[in-house]
């Protein structure tokens, strides 16, 4: 007989045991407790979904609950996170079970996506989840960064630039975030919570950089924009400077913030190179740079996105150009998004996707879908691949163009 693993909702009295399998799984070197507690600031017990062997946790995972930047809007989303096997109970289906136990809940709260930050982007694909933005990783070396002057310039002064306690301006952190992610899809939105995680500094996980620091830069208006970073310093065998710095979050409103931000931290004394780590594949930066080809780049998968509700996902975001397509769908997952589907949306209006009889223009997995939604993934590639066959001669044109979006989705913040 094959071994069952019942899964359920934990409470507190059981989230160290939660928590020591994705220790185990991923061979983190976080203290434990301390690790718990930073964690326990956005965890939801009752989005929790563990697999039991009698009392014992051998596997886990949860869902966070989201508000996502969608072209044009925002949409309700589960954040799956925490999932992990104990590495003895591995190949025992019940990853496969955590995850489907999850995207039903996330389908019966009425949340039409789900997404994830994959730790092996091998795994998710068949559980209907397709890559919906990239990451770039920036690696400038010291005195490669020259910036091109601005060619053109609005009314709005040069920002002053200053270091913050980011408690103090946390109002103004937030509020360029959110000016930043109302344009941007794939961008989360933060909550009080969410925003303590992010400038909580625990010095645990430094891993031995120097404490992190807010760079704002702001006029007599407000706050225009922010970097978050910090250094690990170092010397190098010839005596000189090869310090790193380490620059985890940079948003502005405007291209002279942008420019104000980036030219102090490519030319900062004693710094060797400067890192960027979970950048848009479209960064700003590249055209500002006079060498961009010295921003040594590489690009990886950033967030994975799931239709669950396929109709009220694809109404809730806008489309760049008039369309009316229907689409075949398969999901072995979730079948009620399986079939035929009439989408109908035009670029300055609303969106209606409703079942149909007619016959089909392009056939997809949902995997694919949910790869395109936000924009960034063209579906003549995902055809040209085998994911997507066109049925009537320039549907996927059409489509393609639609769901295509300006700028690129982006997800700066993993969870």
């Amino acid at each position: 007989m094959t071994p069952t693993y019942p899964i359920r909702a934990i409470g507190p009295d059981e989230f160290a045991a939660f928590c020591s399998v994705p220790q185990q799984a991923f061979n983190s070197t976080y203290p434990p407790a301390e690790a718990r507690q930073h964690d326990l600031t956005t965890f939801e017990f009752d989005r929790s979904a563990a697999a039991f062997d009698g009392d014992q946790i051998v596997g886990t995972s949860c869902a966070f609950t989201f508000q996502l930047s969608v072209p044009g809007g925002q949409a309700a989303c589960g954040g799956v996170s925490f999932v992990a096997v104990l590495p003895t109970y591995r190949r025992r289906g019940i990853m496969s079970a955590m995850l489907r136990h999850l995207l039903s809940d996330i389908a019966d709260r009425g949340e039409p996506l789900a997404a994830l930050f994959a730790s092996e982007p091998e795994i998710y694909g068949r559980f209907g989840f397709g890559c919906a933005s990239e990451d770039l990783r920036l690696t400038i070396p010291r005195g490669d960064g020259r910036l091109i002057p601005p060619a053109v310039t609005g009314d709005r002064p040069v920002p002053r630039l200053r270091i913050a306690d980011p408690e103090q301006v946390l109002d103004g952190l937030a509020a360029v975030f959110s000016a930043v992610a109302a344009r941007r899809p794939g961008m989360v939105a933060r909550d009080d919570r969410w925003w303590q995680v992010r400038i909580d500094d625990p010095e645990w996980a430094r891993d031995g950089s120097t404490a992190t620091r807010w760079l704002v830069a702001e006029d007599d208006s407000g706050m225009r924009g922010y970097a978050c970073y910090s250094v690990r310093p170092d010397w190098g065998p010839d005596g000189n400077p090869a310090s790193r710095m380490r620059v985890t979050e940079l948003m502005a409103v405007d291209p002279a913030a942008t420019a104000a931000l980036w030219t102090d931290l490519l030319t900062r004394d004693l710094i060797g190179e400067v890192r960027a780590v979970l950048r848009p594949v479209d960064d700003e930066l590249f055209p500002m740079l006079a060498g961009r080809r010295r921003a040594r780049a590489n690009l990886t998968d950033g967030l994975w996105v799931r239709l669950i509700d396929l109709p009220a996902a694809l109404s809730q975001r806008q489309y760049a150009r008039d369309v009316d397509v229907v689409i075949e769908v398969t999901d072995e997952v979730l079948p009620a998004n399986a079939g035929r589907w009439r989408l109908r949306a035009a670029a300055d209006g609303k969106a209606t996707c409703e079942r149909t009889d007619s016959a089909a223009a392009l056939l997809m997995p949902v995997h694919a879908l949910g790869g395109a939604y936000l924009g960034g993934a063209r579906l003549g590639s995902l055809a040209a691949a085998g994911q997507v066959a066109e049925q009537r001669p320039g549907a996927l044109a059409e489509l393609s163009a639609a769901m295509s979006w300006d700028p690129a989705p982006w997800a700066p913040m993993s969870f």
